[in-house]
Formats: structure tokens, sequence, C-alpha cells
């Protein structure tokens, strides 16, 4: 893979994507179904999306060169395969393609603009501050995942329905990089996450509760908008049941086996996102 599409992170884009697609097919609950102006702003707000998100990878990147040197050597820019002036550059142009993009979808649904605006300060914040902060970090990181949802679904002119999907992924992504600084402990340079100030048995208790919270919610759209008798509840207590199910497996053991465990965290994310489309087709 060419070092560009390594330090945009090219398989968080197509989630990041994808997620902005399945909150606003969410909020307009027509299936597939949409005219040609749902889709075009929908796909906008997700192309702008990914570009935002591969600029903060880029960013982020950029702010953890030397952590990385331990955690992550195969990175492009501790290899030097593309220079930091590069980077930097490179970020920027994403920035700004991302904002562009959205710049039409703004002029429909000015709520988008909002929450475009909320993700930037809180993706430089984290950058510039929260990362070093521990939990706060962590949360920052969540609440840009769960933005991703009411950013589609404010593209679709429904951000309100999107709100137990945000608050679902806000704490499973908050049990995931908690598990991920537990992992990465040895080589964190200059940060004071929660692992290192309370130990891994304690950063494994918040991962446990955080999961715990997340499958509780799983549960909100069956009493608030999904029918349970129906094929689109169906499938999506199957789909909800199985991403439960593997999130308990990722944090049942921890920290026994720190990168299996957030490994199975990500599996659980996919198959959650899923049951998230399920909903669409109510």
């Amino acid at each position: 893979m060419h070092p560009a599409f390594r330090l945009v992170r090219v398989g968080n884009l197509a989630v990041s994507f994808v997620g902005t697609i399945v909150g606003g097919l969410v909020a307009h609950a027509m299936g597939i179904a949409g005219s040609l102006e749902f889709w075009s702003l929908v796909v906008l707000a997700a192309a702008s999306t990914a570009l935002v998100t591969a600029g903060g990878n880029v960013l982020n990147d950029l702010e953890d060169i030397e952590g990385d040197r331990v955690n992550h050597p195969e990175r492009p820019l501790v290899t030097g395969a593309i220079s930091v002036p590069g980077a930097r550059i490179l970020a920027i142009g994403l920035f700004v393609g991302g904002i562009e993009l959205a710049l039409p979808v703004i002029l429909v649904y000015p709520l988008v603009g909002v929450i475009l605006a909320v993700a930037l300060a809180t993706m430089l914040s984290y950058e510039l501050r929260l990362k070093a902060s521990g939990l706060a970090g962590n949360a920052a990181v969540a609440g840009l995942t769960g933005l991703v949802f009411l950013y589609g679904g404010a593209a679709a002119g429904n951000a309100l329905v999107l709100i137990p999907f945000a608050l679902m992924a806000f704490f499973a992504t908050l049990s995931r990089e908690v598990i991920k600084d537990m992992e990465d402990v040895a080589g964190d340079i200059g940060r004071t996450t929660l692992p290192k100030q309370r130990g891994l048995g304690f950063a494994g208790g918040v991962a446990r509760v955080s999961v715990g919270i997340a499958i509780a919610l799983s549960a909100v759209p069956l009493f608030w908008f999904v029918s349970a008798s129906t094929l689109a509840g169906i499938m999506y207590i199957g789909l909800v049941a199985a991403a439960d199910a593997v999130f308990v497996v990722s944090v049942a053991r921890l920290p026994a086996q720190l990168h299996w465990e957030q490994t199975m965290s990500k599996v659980a994310m996919t198959v959650a996102l899923f049951a998230f489309l399920a909903v669409a087709f109510r």
C-alpha cells in the first residue's frame, strides 16, 4: 500500500464514510430508496467526513512521531516514507477539502455545519491538549465517532433519531480507546493515559463499564422507533445481539490479550454498523 494511504488509514476512512451513509439512511427510514437530492447530500456529507477523518489521522501521526517509534515503527512518518512538511500540507488540504464538500449540505441543513464545527474543534483540542489528558482524550475520540452518525442524520434532515446510535458508538469507542492505551502503555511518551495513571486493572474496569452502557443503550431503539415484530426489528435484534456478544468477549479477559481484545472490539463495532443499517428499513 502506498505510504500516503497508510498515513490517512484508508480502513478508518471507509468506516467513517459508511457510518455517515448509514446515519443518513436511518434518518430517512426508507431503506436504500431515496431521491437524487437525498443521495447527493448524504454522499457529500460522507465524503466530507472521510476527508476530515483523514486530516485528523495525519495530524495524529504528526503529533505522535516519538511514541510511534516504539508502538508503531512501521508508520510512514517514522520510516521517512513521507516527510513531516509533506504530511502537514496533506493534512491542511484534507481539512479544507472536507469543509468545501460540506458547504452545499450546510446550505440545505445548517445543523450539518454546527456538527462539523464541533467535530473540528474537538479534533484540534484532542491533538493539542486532550490527547495527553487520559480519559478526557479517550472521550474526545469517542465523541468524534458518535458525531459521524449525527452528521449523516443531519444531512438527511433528521439527526434526532440518531442520538441512541451516537451514544452507543460513543461508549463502544471509549472502551476500545482505553484498551488501545492499555496496549500502548510502554511506548506512550508525554501522555498521562488512564492505564499510566491508575493501572491496567482500573483501566480494564472502565472499558468494561463503557461496554456495559453501550449494550444497555442498544435496546433503546426498540422502545422508541423500531418495532420488534417487524422484519427491521428482527434483523436489528439479531445483529445487535451478535455485536453485544462480541463486545462482551472483547472485555471479558482484560488485560490478558490486549491486541486481540481491541481487535474484537473493532469486529463488534463493524457488526453493530450492520445492525444500525437494519433500522433504515423500518
